[in-house]
């Protein structure tokens, strides 16, 4: 059920983009770059929505619908696990000590050295 509402969606979601890219804009007419045709309100003429419109909001809400759904479905499907679940001893941690040998010597003699002591 999961997968399938996931095709889904991301279907939804690529026809919405594209939808939205082939919509022409408000002020795409020529003569609107020019003062002609431009409407008094603020945003432009708006009349009755078209086609075009009306199925990038059904897009849309689809979209945010399975938007909430899937994460529903995510979110019941991580268990968080408690920390103090598993309160056994951890086992004993080897320590590993240098060798003497492995410890490089310095001369006794006084060398001069940029190292200080």
């Amino acid at each position: 059920m999961y997968e399938i509402l996931l095709v889904v969606y991301l279907i939804v979601a690529l026809a919405l983009v594209g939808m939205v890219l082939i919509q022409q804009g408000k002020g795409a007419d020529m003569g609107s770059s020019f003062g002609a045709g431009a409407s008094s309100t603020v945003f432009g003429s708006s009349g009755a929505g078209n086609f075009m419109t009306k199925t990038t909001t059904t897009l849309a809400t689809i979209f945010f619908v399975l938007s909430i759904v899937l994460g529903n479905l995510t979110a019941g499907q991580i268990k968080k696990t408690d920390e103090w679940e598993n309160l056994e001893a951890a086992p004993a941690v080897e320590t590993v000590t240098p060798v003497e040998e492995d410890v490089p010597v310095t001369s006794t003699k006084e060398q001069s050295s940029d190292v200080p002591n």
